[in-house]
């Protein structure tokens, strides 16, 4: 071995050396980020990019929304990063930590929020993220609680956007941007559950692709909504009201059955305005507890609605691709969260 070889072979293992501690450190760092990312696999979604931002203390949105993340990215091919409650004091998912969800700068490049939030009480230097995202009208999807997803008790720069909002913004983010803010429960919180049942005039609308009456079951109750609701909002799915717990149960009865007279809407779209001339899509379903996406209709209403919000209608297969992707045993919204759950011990393994 001349000299000259021996020097360029010394050099290239240097070098690999080198490349292999960056790619450890570089992973190193990715798995003490408060955050998870699922990188986009091939599909018609390669190349947008979509953050999902969990926190609520009852319907396990930390366990809903990397499932949801999962089935976008490895499905469709989304980029998706999902934002989680995080304890500050050991870096754990602690969704009753209600003023901290580190990572929203995520959303300066996002091409869709999927937000599902309960009564956040955000600090200015991170709700000004997601106000940024609303003023510059670009999509929205609003699961469950997000119609109440703010009380920010100690700010008077954003208090418009909390539950109630204020006179500039009757109802706040809720009913201003997704079409509707807390009312009430419906059905009997934890004794009725709800099937979904298509608006009659727009079972051909994309994002009821694949999807039939009934298909949609989950085991949280329906929310109250005022009818008509506002603006250019449009029905799409009502929730029947159900006289149990189970799928096949039949619907309410006895002084219950005017809870399905009229039927409370469950998903609707409509579209807000940002602060400039940009008009934004959005998608809101009073479901997705982190049990009710057991049900494959959700799950594909939900995947549907991505596709519409960030303008792929076209694109929404016959029968989009909903199958769960890995372990997925969600708790009950009647059990708290799991404690010592480091956003890293859900990162793709």
């Amino acid at each position: 071995m001349t000299a000259k070889t021996r020097t360029y072979r010394l050099t290239l293992a240097a070098l690999t050396v080198v490349l292999l501690v960056g790619s450890l450190r570089a992973g190193d760092l990715r798995a003490r980020d408060p955050w998870v990312v699922y990188e986009g696999s091939d599909g018609p979604g390669k190349g947008k990019h979509i953050v999902l931002v969990s926190g609520d203390e009852e319907y396990r949105s930390e366990e809903a929304l990397p499932q949801l993340g999962k089935i976008l990215a490895k499905h469709h091919g989304f980029k998706c990063t999902v934002l989680f409650a995080i304890d500050p004091s050991d870096g754990t998912i602690n969704p009753n930590k209600t003023d901290n969800i580190p990572g929203l700068e995520a959303l300066k490049n996002a091409d869709l929020m999927i937000l599902f939030t309960r009564f956040r009480n955000l600090p200015d230097e991170q709700m000004k993220h997601i106000v940024e995202y609303v003023e510059s009208g670009r999509p929205i999807i609003g699961m469950r609680t997000a119609t109440h997803a703010f009380s920010l008790k100690s700010s008077k720069t954003y208090a418009k956007y909390s539950s109630g909002g204020n006179k500039e913004w009757n109802g706040g983010f809720g009913r201003q941007v997704l079409g509707e803010t807390w009312v009430a429960h419906w059905g009997h919180h934890g004794s009725q559950s709800t099937r979904g049942i298509l608006v009659k005039d727009e079972k051909g609308n994309p994002i009821l692709r694949g999807i039939k009456d009934g298909d949609i079951w989950g085991p949280t109750d329906v929310y109250k909504v005022n009818l008509p609701l506002p603006g250019d909002s449009k029905p799409l799915v009502l929730g029947q009201v159900l006289k149990g717990m189970k799928p096949d149960d039949p619907p309410a009865e006895g002084k219950d059955a005017k809870k399905n007279d009229p039927m409370m809407p469950i998903a609707w779209t409509k579209t807000y305005q940002g602060t400039g001339d940009k008009t934004g899509r959005v998608f809101t379903t009073t479901m997705g507890a982190s049990q009710d996406l057991q049900s494959e209709g959700l799950r594909r209403l939900l995947v549907n609605a991505a596709y519409w919000a960030v303008g792929m209608e076209g694109k929404i297969p016959a029968r989009s691709k909903v199958a769960i992707v890995g372990e997925y045993k969600p708790r009950s919204f009647r059990e708290s969260y799991k404690k010592g759950v480091k956003p890293s011990d859900l990162a793709d393994k």
